[in-house]
């Protein structure tokens, strides 16, 4: 978590404008205006970088859920040797 913080306000300020045809049009406009155009990119953003978190979180959790259920099979399988 703590490496995602710095991760994360460095793609912020990086989304601003990057695209050409948005930049010009930003760099063409008053600063107002390239201001607002900015907030409106990163507020499109905003929906791709959420799905693309569902996906990595369901994906943990599938993880969690594999590593539980192996888990649990080897630790009933070193029991029955030990009884054994």
């Amino acid at each position: 978590m703590k490496r995602l913080l710095p991760i994360l306000m460095l793609a912020v300020s990086a989304a601003n404008a990057q695209c050409v045809m948005c930049f010009r049009t930003a760099a063409a406009q008053q600063e107002e205006r390239a201001k607002v155009l900015n907030i409106g990119i990163v507020v499109m953003l905003i929906p791709p970088v959420l799905i693309l978190g569902g996906f990595l979180y369901l994906a943990y959790r599938r993880n969690l859920a594999y590593a539980e259920r192996d888990g649990g099979e080897a630790h009933r399988q070193s029991t029955e040797k030990t009884a054994a």
